[in-house]
């Protein structure tokens, strides 16, 4: 087990900039980054200005002025969103406009209709213009940040986890710093499961200016966890600090467990997963602990091979899936030793199926699982089935 980092009591505050980029507030919500040196090439082809404007988190507007000495027939926008995957994604854009010796043409990234983006998620984007006479210019590759610029928040770090949050004093964000790093060291300590790159978490002062900052949010969400850009969300108030306390450790865990296994040709089983940020919450909380126990007295348990897929939208069918997966995981912690859960998710990593990783590791598949476990669940009631 790593020793538990220092917390170093720095205020981190991120900036990026260009040095033809400059930062224009125009409302809280409203971000407009200008270029203020035109471009031009050897061919006749000049950008004489470049803007974006962000609206979180609802839009990106791209915008480009150019001219030429001949008629431009051409204008398209490239941009890659910063995150982990294994191939990069270069999305371009054909804009809409007429032909002529001077344009001025942009794109509307409507997040209604992709689904939004996390705050903080960083966006390379260049354009390339080209005139009837098939002459083309690049533009350089700039770097935008899609920020949360509602509210003027705060930051703070260590090596491994940075807090941004505006409501509250700074003694409530160490505190969620504290239990956030606490729950990374016993997490490694139970599973040996690590966080491999920094990671950052966003706390709005409540439930409501959460689901503010998402696209459709459910009415139930105060927590998320954006798995491949590093990122977490919670709605925390200091009021709510114990069950904040618990949702941090709950996603932070899948952020851990998404580095730990990311691969292009598999994920883990949805049990697995939720079972794992269960567990490293703690003891299971008697809501949980409830709907389990009445399941295995009415004989109604889901089945293993069901619970890795995702969960029911059903409120009473979800608690039971999730309280069903915290006692799978703790069964194989418990019987099993905390190596092979590590060495699950390694195996995992390769891009095994699950009965192929389960195999490999326990010597048997979720078809086995599943048996083992249902023994387990009941002796575990038994007393209380014989009552």
């Amino acid at each position: 087990m790593n020793s538990l980092w220092p917390i170093l009591g720095l205020v981190w505050v991120r900036m990026m900039a260009k040095k033809i980029i400059s930062l224009i507030v125009i409302t809280g919500m409203l971000i407009v980054l200008m270029q203020v040196a035109a471009v031009q090439a050897d061919n006749g082809i000049r950008v004489v200005n470049i803007s974006v404007e962000m609206t979180f988190p609802y839009q990106i507007i791209f915008e480009i002025e150019t001219e030429s000495d001949s008629e431009i027939i051409d204008i398209r926008l490239h941009y890659q969103v910063k995150r982990d995957q294994f191939a990069v994604v270069t999305s371009e854009i054909i804009t809409d406009f007429h032909p002529s010796n001077k344009i001025v043409t942009n794109w509307k990234w409507d997040m209604r209709k992709s689904g939004g983006l996390p705050a903080g998620t960083i966006i390379e984007y260049w354009w390339t213009v080209r005139n009837i006479d098939k002459e083309t210019i690049q533009t350089e590759i700039s770097n935008i940040q899609f920020n949360d610029e509602r509210y003027s928040w705060r930051s703070i770090s260590n090596r491994e986890i940075t807090i941004y949050w505006y409501h509250g004093g700074e003694d409530f964000a160490w505190q969620l710093l504290e239990t956030a790093q606490t729950a990374l060291d016993g997490l490694q300590e139970d599973t040996g499961a690590h966080l491999q790159e920094p990671v950052s978490i966003y706390i709005y002062a409540n439930v409501a200016d959460l689901q503010g900052s998402m696209i459709f949010p459910h009415e139930w969400t105060g927590g998320v966890a954006f798995t491949t850009y590093g990122t977490v969300a919670i709605g925390i108030s200091p009021n709510n600090l114990e069950w904040g306390r618990r949702t941090i450790v709950h996603e932070l865990t899948h952020l851990v467990t998404q580095q730990m296994t990311y691969n292009p040709y598999n994920s883990v089983p949805v049990w697995l997963n939720e079972g794992l940020s269960m567990y490293a919450e703690g003891d299971m909380q008697p809501v949980f602990e409830s709907y389990l126990k009445q399941a295995v007295l009415s004989d109604e348990l889901i089945t293993v091979r069901s619970l890795a897929s995702p969960f029911s939208a059903d409120t009473e069918l979800s608690y039971l899936a999730y309280a069903q997966s915290m006692s799978i995981v703790d069964f194989l912690i418990d019987n099993y030793g905390h190596e092979k859960i590590l060495e699950l998710l390694y195996v995992f990593r390769v891009g095994s199926s699950y009965n192929e990783a389960l195999t490999k590791v326990y010597g048997f598949d979720m078809g086995g699982l599943n048996d083992r476990w249902f023994d387990y669940i009941f002796n575990l009631y038994r007393q209380a089935l014989i009552k």
